[in-house]
């Protein structure tokens, strides 16, 4: 009770997860460049399934943002594979974009490099439209599954009509991570682009600990 007679309630919020690396360190970026397709060899089954969503839309492809671009391994992929598209790679970590721009040569040149960190809120107000955002293993980069609605609307704001967005993390459930707020299980990623007003939704792959989802501004 306040000294006024009147109970204080204080809503429960969820806690953010705090991360245990700090990406804009390089010698954190390198360690997780080095380790990444490692530790998960799957990734490369991973890449060639965006390149072939990509490819097979029915709409064309000009433009991909991806967010949460890291150190370059699905922006080569999928440069190397569209050699028509112009790229721009959002990540909150310049020693990221440093290690991107080396993995990616003189394909770097197609490459508009964006330092901006998608967990705040005005993070997509200086972008343009674009036919295709992709992102891998970066979602749950928010700290908490609750943000995943909030950025998948936004996302959906920046693609243009019949735009595509393919989003692949880590899942929690058997095979997949332990930790229930950081991560979401498949039927939750889906849940999370539905309610962000995507018209279609579907999965369409499952392999290591990850799960792949293809969302559609318009039924195709």
């Amino acid at each position: 009770m306040s000294r006024h007679g009147v109970k204080q309630v204080q809503e429960s919020i969820p806690q953010d997860v705090p991360s245990r690396i700090d990406l804009r360190e390089m010698s954190d970026a390198l360690e997780w460049e080095r380790r990444s397709n490692e530790v998960r060899p799957f990734r490369y089954e991973v890449f060639d399934f965006f390149a072939a969503e990509i490819a097979s839309h029915p709409a064309p492809v000009a433009t991909i943002l991806e967010l949460g671009s890291g150190p370059g391994f699905l922006a080569q992929r999928l440069m190397s594979e569209l050699s028509d598209v112009s790229y721009v790679a959002l990540d909150f970590s310049k020693a990221m974009h440093e290690l991107a721009r080396a993995r990616l040569g003189a394909l770097a040149d197609r490459v508009e490099f964006v330092v901006v960190d998608f967990r705040d809120p005005k993070w997509s107000a200086e972008l343009s439209s674009f036919d295709c955002i992709v992102t891998l293993q970066a979602v749950h980069e928010l700290r908490h599954k609750r943000h995943a609605t909030a950025l998948h609307r936004q996302a959906k704001a920046l693609l243009s009509d019949g735009g595509l967005y393919l989003v692949c993390d880590h899942f929690v459930g058997d095979g997949g991570m332990q930790n229930g707020e950081l991560f979401m299980t498949v039927n939750e990623q889906r849940s999370a682009l539905v309610e962000a007003g995507f018209s279609r939704v579907d999965r369409r792959l499952v392999v290591g600990s990850v799960a792949l989802h293809r969302a559609t501004t318009v039924i195709a």
